[in-house]
């Protein structure tokens, strides 16, 4: 039962916001261990991060905020009915495609 892999669908809108708010969590504020206490946790999170990392161009693109912003939108509109504007955390993400770029495998086996 152990070694019984379970599959999770996203769309690439979700799969591409999830990624930047994991990013921001685990290399940007420093703070996964605030957010997640147990440790056995981070298991599964650098791996759904690691998989995200290798499966999305878009983090690679120069115009990585815009597309960020766009995602985001529909992703509240889909939600919601309404499509808010970006709001100020997702200015952040700026620096983002360059951190992604060298952050490394996270994916590793912990």
């Amino acid at each position: 039962m152990d070694d019984e892999e379970i599959t999770l669908r996203l769309t690439r809108d979700q799969a591409f916001v999830l990624s930047d708010w994991l990013y921001q969590v685990m290399f940007r504020s420093d703070d996964l261990e605030g957010i997640v206490r147990d440790r056995a946790v981070w298991s599964p999170i650098y791996t759904i991060s690691g998989t995200l990392d290798t499966t999305l161009s878009e983090i690679f693109m120069p115009d990585y905020a815009e597309r960020l912003d766009a995602a985001k939108a529909r992703l509240r509109s889909d939600l919601c009915g309404d499509a808010d504007g970006p709001t100020a955390s997702s200015r952040d993400a700026d620096a983002a495609p360059q951190a992604h770029r060298t952050a490394g495998n996270h994916g590793e086996t912990i």
